[in-house]
């Protein structure tokens, strides 16, 4: 497969200054070292969502992922990425409070992850918040439409923007994010005539999730993508393999080798090209 770029690692102002040109922006999540490596030479922007409390941890929604979660996972992907622009959520309830909070946990994950920037949810009312960390060099990834922070003021997981009034306020809260200084906006969940119009009247790049091809940008949680997320997977996504039943047949070859005491060899190893000191143990 032909890999995208070079080795030069892709900034915040070069994801920025993507607006309007070039081929659009791929953006995927990422939560571990590993799944960095793989993805890191074919994307632009790597996102350490707070979507790993549903994907990793098996919660509902994102609500109870903690700031020293984030920072732990966040640590582990910009250590393994060697391209993509890192960005990392301030997860609920680190930012909210006042711009003052929002700056002293933005600046820790900055600091104790080496990410490139750091995403929030909200509008309007986070725009003060959004103007005083860019003020102070905190590169700020936005994030409006389906904030899933706010899953139970918006009443779920739904698309948002298809009433008029909704779609009014959701355009307000784009633009006065993007005029704050977010280098660019994350539309999720969102009717597609308004992610386009959106797209549209913003300065900054838009990367849009279940919302328009006309956004300036993609993104998608891998594990949506790999198969890796059972059941619970948006209808938004494409699932370009299908590993978790891939994982599935190799758990049941090995236990049945076990059962059979086919593995380990006479030898007490398994044979496999990639046994030895340097693999992983439990």
């Amino acid at each position: 497969m032909m890999l995208q770029g070079g080795d030069k690692p892709v900034t915040v102002r070069e994801i920025r200054d993507r607006k309007g040109g070039g081929p659009p922006l791929v953006c995927l999540t990422a939560y571990s070292a590993n799944m960095a490596r793989l993805l890191d030479p074919q994307v632009d922007l790597l996102l350490v969502g707070d979507s790993l409390g549903m994907v990793l941890y098996g919660r509902d929604t994102t609500l109870g992922v903690t700031l020293d979660q984030m920072i732990a996972h966040g640590a582990a992907v910009a250590r393994a990425a060697r391209r993509a622009c890192v960005v990392v959520d301030l997860p609920f309830g680190s930012y909210q409070e006042s711009p003052a909070q929002a700056y002293r946990n933005a600046a820790r994950v900055l600091a104790e992850t080496g990410c490139s920037a750091v995403k929030l949810e909200g509008g309007r009312e986070m725009a003060e918040t959004v103007a005083f960390l860019a003020a102070r060099g905190v590169p700020v990834l936005g994030h409006v439409g389906l904030m899933p922070q706010k899953v139970n003021s918006l009443g779920g997981f739904r698309t948002q923007g298809r009433a008029e009034a909704e779609a009014a306020a959701i355009r307000a809260d784009a633009l006065a994010v993007a005029e704050s200084g977010a280098f660019a906006l994350v539309i999720e969940g969102t009717a597609e005539a308004l992610a386009r119009d959106i797209t549209g009247e913003v300065a900054v790049p838009t990367i849009g999730i279940g919302a328009s091809p006309a956004c300036d940008g993609q993104i998608l949680v891998t594990e949506d993508i790999l198969g890796l997320s059972g059941d619970r997977v948006p209808g938004f996504a494409k699932r370009y393999a299908e590993l978790g039943r891939a994982v599935e047949e190799a758990a049941a070859a090995f236990a049945e080798d076990v059962r059979a005491r086919r593995f380990p060899g006479p030898d007490g190893r398994g044979g496999s090209a990639r046994t030895g000191p340097d693999s992983a143990s439990a």
